[in-house]
């Protein structure tokens, strides 16, 4: 029986090694109490049941920039989201925070995204005539779809962290929903924006979309010439910025993480530059009109069909008192790109005889 002092151990050294402005496992709440586990603490059940999610398997084949790739070494949701929690693991390390709890966030900021990648969100939001936010989603999917309605029962800071990881246009640092009340969360935050700036360079240098060449001058020779080096300078300067937050040195009045003026203007510039050329308005975009009318026209089809929504997400619907459109919604954007396009054919396209 010696595996029921496990928890207690981690708990302990948790304490020990841990910052003083660490989250720490031992007081984390949860909505409904529950026992708690001989082994894992609360922010390590909380990263299992993310990670044995249907919603978190289902990442492998949504998009990240590239809808539905067909090469091999494009990202896709769930190696953007992998990406996103080994940075935040290395920063929460750095600075002692609590790994376990930014790995929760991290593996499941973006379950809540709908499929085709942005281009999904905002031809969801057209469809039901107000925004679709995959933060939000994210957190219905943890909060109330999982478990047949139950949810997953997560802790207090990782349903905080995963909700307010979202943040505006023009600022990675923008307080779009708020500020996560842990540094794990803020972490998170962060972390998201330094993986995908660099991954999806990385990926439209791939894709011939942009040369090296093409990248601002001034913004790369703050960062760094390679992918590995301006994640590096983006992470140490981080951890150099909020030393504080290690428990060393002292800590500021408002416990804020942020970045050096210089590395934050430069990482504003290069994902401006990113929104101008690749997001927005590039050859990765051509396929845009096609997805809103994908989406556009399966949401229409389920709400005049609602017999032909999965059973269990309806008695989630009328258990909840809740209108049809989020039924809808919640399956609609919890497709992959590949199963709706399936499904469109399946509708709307005739099925070809013979052969």
């Amino acid at each position: 029986m010696h595996h029921l002092q496990v928890r207690q151990r981690i708990e302990q050294g948790e304490q020990q090694w841990l910052s003083p402005f660490a989250a720490k496992s031992a007081v984390a709440t949860r909505e409904h109490a529950e026992a708690e586990s001989p082994v894992r603490t609360s922010f390590q059940r909380d990263r299992d049941r993310i990670l044995h999610s249907k919603p978190f398997r289902r990442l492998k084949h949504k998009t990240q920039v590239f809808i539905a790739p067909q090469g091999d070494h494009y990202r896709t949701r769930l190696t953007h989201t992998l990406e996103v929690t080994q940075i935040a693991r290395t920063i929460a390390r750095g600075l002692r925070l609590n790994e376990d709890l930014v790995e929760a966030i991290g593996l499941g900021h973006d379950i809540g995204h709908a499929p085709f990648g942005h281009a999904g969100e905002t031809a969801l939001t057209h469809a039901i005539g107000h925004s679709f936010r995959h933060n939000e989603q994210s957190r219905r999917i943890v909060e109330v779809l999982e478990k047949n309605g139950a949810g997953l029962n997560l802790t207090y800071a990782v349903r905080e962290g995963i909700y307010m990881h979202s943040k505006g246009r023009r600022d990675i640092s923008a307080k779009a929903w708020g500020v996560a009340s842990t540094l794990e969360g803020q972490i998170i935050k962060i972390a998201d924006s330094i993986a995908y700036i660099n991954h999806d360079i990385d990926d439209a240098l791939r894709a011939g979309l942009l040369t090296e060449g093409d990248l601002p001058s001034d913004a790369i020779a703050i960062l760094g010439e390679s992918h590995a080096d301006r994640i590096n300078t983006m992470v140490c300067d981080l951890i150099d910025q909020n030393w504080w937050a290690s428990g060393e040195g002292d800590a500021p009045a408002v416990r804020e993480l942020h970045m050096s003026p210089a590395v934050l203007d430069a990482t504003n510039a290069l994902r401006e530059f990113m929104y101008q050329h690749i997001y927005l308005g590039s050859a990765a975009k051509t396929e845009d009109p096609k997805v809103e009318l994908i989406i556009d026209l399966l949401y229409k089809y389920f709400i005049a069909h609602p017999e032909k929504i999965p059973a269990d997400l309806m008695a989630i619907n009328r258990l909840r008192d809740e209108p049809l459109s989020h039924a809808v919604v919640d399956y609609v954007a919890g497709m992959t790109d590949r199963f709706a396009t399936q499904i469109f054919q399946d509708i709307y396209v005739p099925r070809t005889w013979g052969g």
